[in-house]
C-alpha cells in the first residue's frame, strides 16, 4: 500500500464520502475496440444484490487478480513495469511478515532518500484512455465523478484480460481485497456490534450499492453492449471499489489528482512512519522520501495516513497491534435525552449546525475534542440556560471555528458525568463482546467457513480491544476529575458551614 492522506470525494449519490489512499499502475493509449467478447461470468446479478448491505457474497468467480500473497503475478508486474519505463529500483517484492507481500530493500537506503520514481504514464487516473473508448465517452458525457469512473474503468480493463495494457497490473491486484465491503451484514452485526465502525461499514456498503444502482439505471441499462450486466454487476463493483478504497492516492503536486500508482501499492503501512507519496516535478515521477534508513532485507514502509485502527480495518482490512498506533481513536456516541423538556428545541439547533440528536465524537488516548464537551453541555443544560443553547450547539459543530472552547462551571460536573455514563455504556458493550467472542464460531462445520470466521473474529477482537483501551483511559480521567471536583465542593461546603457556625 501507499500513503493515505484524507480524500473527500463525491459520487453519483448524495453523501458518499470517505478517507483513503494507496497506489497502482496505468498505461495510456489503448486501442479502440467496438465489439468486445467478454470473458467473465459473475454469480450475483444487479437485481440480486440491489437490496442493500444485507447481502455480501464471496467473489469466487471473478477470474482476474490473484491471491493476496501471490509473488508470481507480482514478479510479472515488476518485469512489465521495468519494460514500460520504471527505472531500476532499490526494492523488490517479497513475502514479508507484515502484510503478505511487501517491498524489501535490496541495498542500503539512507534516511531522506527518494525512492520509486514511477512515471505518470504508468499511473491510472480519471484521464487514462479506455480500451473501449465509447464506454469512457459515455461516462464522461454523463459527468460521472472520478471514483465511480475509475471503478468502472478497472472493471472494463480487467474484463479484457490479456488484451488490456493493464493486464499485468490487474493480474497482480488481489482477487478479493481485504475490506469490510466483503463482510456480510450478519458478520458485521456479529463481530462489530460494539464498535461504531460497524455503522460506517454498513453506510459504505450501502453507498457502493447505491452508486452501482445509479450507474446501472442511468447509464448501463441504456448501453447494454458497452456495459453488459454479466460484467458490470454489484460483485465486480465491490471488487473495484475495494481496490480504490485500499489503493487510491491523492497527489498534492498534481493538483490533488487521485490515482492508482503501481509498484508503490506494494508498500505496507507502519504507524511509526510519516512519509507519503507525491509527484516530484524535478524527477518527473511519483516518489516518497524515506524518514529512516533501511538495510538490505528490511521491509520498507510508508504511511497510509493518520488513521484510527477502525479506519485501517474499514479500508485496508487489518488492525495494528494494541498500543502500536499513536493516532488510534474510538468514536463515542452521545445522545440527547428525549425526556428533556427542551429536547425539540435543542434538536433543532443541532440540526441547524449539521448535527443530530445522537452524535459520535472521536476520543484518543490523550483526550477528547472540545466539540464533545460542548455537546455534553447542551445535553445537560437546564431550561434556565436557554439563552446559551445556540452557543453550545455552534461550539459542538466542527463547522464553526470560533467559541468552541466554552465553559459553563455551573453544569460542568453534570456534563462530565454525562460523558462518563456514555463511556461506561460503551465499555459494557465491548466487555460483552469480548467475553463471548471465544464461543462465536463453534457452530461452523465447514473448515473453509471456520477459517474465515476465525480470521474475522480475530480482527474484531483486536479492534475492540484497542478501542476499549482508549475508553478505559477516558473513564479513568473522567472519574478522577469528578472525584476531585466533588472533593473540592465538599471542602468548600465544610468551610462555609464552619463560617456559618462561627457567626451563629
Amino acid at each position: 500500500m501507499a500513503e493515505a492522506s484524507r480524500i473527500t470525494y463525491t459520487t453519483l449519490i448524495p453523501g458518499f464520502s470517505s478517507t483513503t489512499q494507496r497506489t497502482h499502475v496505468g498505461l495510456g493509449h489503448l486501442k479502440l475496440t467496438v465489439s468486445r467478447k467478454y470473458q467473465i461470468h459473475c454469480s450475483v446479478s444487479a437485481n440480486a444484490s440491489a437490496s442493500g448491505a444485507t447481502q455480501t457474497s464471496v467473489m469466487e468467480t471473478i477470474p482476474w487478480g490473484c491471491e493476496i500473497d501471490s509473488l508470481e503475478n507480482a514478479s510479472a508486474l515488476q518485469r512489465w513495469l521495468s519494460e514500460s519505463g520504471l527505472p531500476p529500483q532499490k526494492m523488490a517484492i517479497e513475502k514479508v511478515d507484515v502484510g503478505e507481500r511487501g517491498l524489501v530493500a535490496l541495498t542500503n537506503i539512507r534516511k531522506g532518500e527518494k525512492l520509486l520514481f514511477v512515471p505518470p504514464k504508468l499511473v491510472i487516473t480519471a484521464d487514462s484512455e479506455w480500451s473501449c473508448r465509447e464506454a469512457g465517452e459515455v461516462l464522461k458525457r454523463n459527468s460521472v465523478p472520478d471514483w465511480p469512473l475509475l471503478a468502472t474503468y478497472l472493471i472494463s480493463e480487467a474484463s479484457l484480460m490479456k488484451s488490456s495494457k493493464w493486464s499485468n497490473y490487474i493480474s497482480a491486484l488481489p482477487r478479493q481485497p481485504y475490506s469490510l465491503l466483503y463482510w456480510s451484514r450478519a458478520e458485521l452485526d456479529r463481530y462489530l456490534e460494539a464498535s461504531q465502525i460497524r455503522e460506517r461499514a454498513i453506510e459504505r456498503i450501502n453507498n457502493v450499492i447505491g452508486t452501482y444502482n445509479d450507474l446501472r439505471l442511468r447509464i448501463f441499462s441504456k448501453y447494454p453492449d458497452l456495459f453488459p450486466e454479466e460484467v458490470f454487476n454489484i460483485e465486480s463493483f465491490k471488487w473495484s471499489f475495494g481496490i480504490l478504497f485500499s489503493r487510491l492516492v491523492r497527489l498534492p503536486s498534481m493538483n490533488g489528482k487521485v490515482a492508482l500508482v503501481p509498484w508503490a501499492d506494494m508498500l505496507n503501512h507502519s504507524c511509526d512512519v510519516d512519509t507519503f507519496l507525491d509527484y516530484d516535478k524535478l524527477s518527473k515521477g511519483i516518489v516518497f522520501t524515506t524518514d529512516r534508513p533501511y538495510q538490505p532485507g528490511e521491509q520498507v514502509f510508508i504511511s497510509y495516513g493518520k488513521k484510527s485502527n477502525g479506519e485501517l480495518l474499514l479500508s485496508y482490512g487489518f488492525v495494528p497491534r494494541e498500543g502500536d498506533n499513536p493516532r488510534d481513536s474510538v468514536e463515542l456516541s452521545l445522545s440527547l435525552k428525549k425526556s428533556d423538556g427542551s429536547y425539540l428545541e435543542k434538536l433543532e439547533l443541532l440540526k441547524k449546525y449539521g448535527l443530530s440528536g445522537s452524535q459520535c465524537f472521536p476520543i484518543q488516548i490523550t483526550g477528547w475534542p472540545l466539540e464533545l464537551m460542548a455537546y455534553a453541555y447542551l445535553a445537560v443544560s437546564p431550561s434556565s440556560m436557554r439563552g446559551q443553547y445556540e452557543e453550545m450547539a455552534a461550539a459542538a459543530s466542527n463547522k464553526i471555528s470560533s467559541k468552541k472552547d466554552l465553559r459553563y462551571p455551573e453544569i460542568e460536573e453534570q456534563a462530565l458525568q454525562f460523558i462518563l455514563d456514555s463511556c461506561e455504556s460503551s465499555i459494557s458493550k465491548y466487555n460483552k463482546f469480548l467475553q463471548v467472542s471465544g464461543s462465536l464460531d463453534l457452530d461452523v462445520t465447514s473448515p473453509k467457513q471456520l477459517n474465515r470466521r476465525l480470521f474475522l473474529k480475530q480482527l474484531a477482537v483486536d479492534l475492540c480491544t484497542s478501542e476499549r483501551r482508549i475508553l478505559f483511559r477516558s473513564q479513568y480521567i473522567l472519574r478522577r476529575r469528578l472525584r476531585d471536583m466533588r472533593a473540592g465542593e465538599l471542602r468548600a461546603l465544610k468551610i462555609f458551614d464552619g463560617f456559618r457556625n462561627l457567626f451563629q
